[in-house]
C-alpha cells in the first residue's frame, strides 16, 4: 500500500479479498433469482463497499472524459507522522464497578455502562455521577444476565441524540446478546425496544463493541462465544463485525443481501473506530500468541479460526496493521484521532498508540505505550474537545484494584510531527 490509489481504493493486503467479496455478492445474487427476487420489491446486490462504507455502482471510468484538457485531481494531504505524550492526566471519576462503554453526550456529559451491576451513570465534565433511572433502566437490570464477561456492556449515541434522544446498549440476557435502544431525557431512560438479538453469548469472547460510523450506521463487535467455527459461518452473528440502520434494519448496501454481517473471521472485537477519511479500524483479541489491529473493509474475513496474527493473505484472509504478543495487550477500546489509533489493554495495563500517519501511508507501525501505570484499561475514547478519557477497567475480576479503583481518566495530548 505504497501508491496514492492503493490508499485510497482497496488495499493490496485485502485485494484477494475483494474478490472473495464479489463471489458471495455473486451467489446472493442467484439465491435471489431463483427465489424469484425480480420484482420492484427485490432487495438488489449492492456494489463492492470499499473502506469506510462507501460503496460506488459506478463504472471504473466514469470520470474519464474525452474532452480535452483533463486533469488529475490533486491528491489530498497525507496525515502527519507524529509522536505523543500524555502532557497531563487528571481523574474525573472514581469509585466506579466495573465500567465498560462509554459515549460522550452533547454538552460534555459522558454516559458509561457498568457490566456488571447492569446501570447507566451519568458523569458530568466536573465528575459528578447521576444514576440513569426510569423504565428502560429497570428493564436492563432485570433483563441482563451478567456471566463472566458478558453482562451490560457497550453503549452508544447516534449525532442524532440532540433530536431523537435514543442511547443504545449491548446487553447479554439469559439466552443471547441483544442491541437495545431507548430514550434518554435528562437521567431517565424510557422503554426499551431490540435493535437487534440472537447474538451468541458466552462467559468469554462475548464481544460487544458498540459505535456509530461516519455513515450514520450503528456497528457491533461480538465475540465468536467460545465456538471458533462460528467466526467463518455466515449464518452466525458470532465472531462478525455488523452493521445495522439505527432501527435494526439491514442497510441495502450491505455485502450479504439482508444480512447484518459486515466481516467476519473474528474471535473477539470489543474495539471500533474511524478516522478523518472513513477508514475503520477494530482492535481484536487473540487466543495465545497475538492480539491484532485491522483495518476493516466490507466483506472481508479477519482469519479466525484458521489465522491468529499475521500469515492470512495466501489463505484469502485479511492481515492485521499491527500484532502484539497476548501478554502485552488483550485490547479492549480504541480511539482514532487525527494523529493516531490509541488502544486500551487489559492485560497489558497501558495504552497504546499507532502512528495514523504510517499505517495511512502503508508503512510498518511499531506501537508505542502513551500510558501505563494505572492498572487493566478497558475503554478509550476521543473527546470533543481533543482530550481522550481513559476508563480502567481493574475491578472486572482479574486485576488487582486499588482502593479508589475503578476510574476515568482525562488525558492531555502533546502531539509532535516528525519528519
Amino acid at each position: 500500500m505504497t501508491d496514492r490509489a492503493a490508499r485510497r481504493g482497496v488495499p493490496k493486503r485485502v485485494r484477494v479479498t475483494v474478490a472473495v467479496v464479489a463471489a458471495l455478492a455473486a451467489v446472493g445474487f442467484l439465491v435471489a433469482a431463483l427465489a424469484g427476487a425480480f420484482d420492484d420489491d427485490a432487495p438488489r446486490v449492492p456494489a463492492v463497499p470499499m473502506p469506510g462504507g462507501a460503496a460506488s455502482s459506478a463504472p471504473a471510468d466514469d470520470d474519464e472524459t474525452d474532452e480535452p484538457g483533463d486533469a488529475t485531481p490533486t491528491p489530498e494531504p497525507l496525515p502527519s507522522r507524529s509522536t505523543a505524550t500524555a502532557a497531563d492526566v487528571e481523574v474525573v471519576a472514581s469509585g466506579l464497578d466495573v465500567p465498560w462503554g462509554v459515549a460522550a453526550l452533547p454538552g460534555g456529559d459522558l454516559l458509561v455502562s457498568l457490566r456488571d451491576s447492569a446501570r447507566l451513570v451519568r458523569v458530568a465534565p466536573d465528575g459528578e455521577r447521576t444514576r440513569v433511572d426510569g423504565p428502560g433502566a429497570d428493564e436492563l437490570r432485570e433483563t441482563t444476565v451478567p456471566d463472566g464477561e458478558g453482562g451490560l456492556l457497550g453503549v452508544a449515541v447516534a449525532g442524532t441524540f440532540a433530536t431523537d434522544g435514543y442511547v443504545y446498549v449491548y446487553r447479554t440476557g439469559e439466552e443471547d446478546n441483544a442491541i437495545v435502544r431507548g430514550v434518554l431525557e435528562g437521567t431517565t431512560l424510557g422503554r426499551l425496544e431490540t435493535v437487534l438479538d440472537g447474538i451468541p453469548k458466552a462467559r468469554t469472547h462475548d464481544g460487544g463493541a458498540l459505535a456509530f460510523g461516519p455513515d450514520g450506521r450503528l456497528y457491533a463487535g461480538t465475540g465468536d462465544a467460545t465456538e471458533p467455527a462460528n467466526a467463518q459461518d455466515l449464518d452466525s452473528l458470532a465472531g462478525k463485525i455488523l452493521r445495522l440502520e439505527p432501527d435494526g434494519s439491514v442497510p441495502a448496501d450491505n455485502p450479504l443481501p439482508g444480512s447484518p454481517v459486515w466481516t467476519s473471521g473474528h474471535r473477539n472485537v470489543q474495539g471500533l473506530g474511524w478516522d478523518e477519511d472513513g477508514r475503520m479500524y477494530a482492535s481484536e483479541l487473540g487466543q495465545d500468541a497475538f492480539d491484532e489491529l485491522n483495518e476493516i473493509v466490507a466483506g472481508a474475513s479477519y482469519g479466525w479460526p484458521d489465522i491468529e496474527g499475521t500469515g492470512g493473505e495466501a489463505e484469502g484472509f485479511v492481515d492485521p496493521l499491527v500484532t502484539w504478543s497476548t501478554d502485552e495487550a488483550s485490547p479492549s477500546g480504541i480511539a482514532v484521532t487525527r494523529d493516531g489509533v490509541y488502544v486500551a489493554a487489559l492485560r497489558g495495563q497501558r495504552v497504546w498508540r499507532v502512528d495514523l500517519g504510517t499505517l495511512v501511508r502503508g508503512e510498518p507501525a511499531t506501537p508505542t505505550v502513551l500510558l501505563d501505570g494505572v492498572g487493566r484499561v478497558r475503554n478509550v475514547v476521543a473527546l470533543p474537545d481533543g482530550h481522550l478519557l481513559v476508563v480502567t477497567g481493574s475491578t472486572d475480576g482479574r486485576g488487582d484494584p486499588a482502593d479508589d479503583d475503578d476510574r476515568l481518566l482525562r488525558v492531555r495530548l502533546q502531539v509532535t510531527d516528525v519528519p
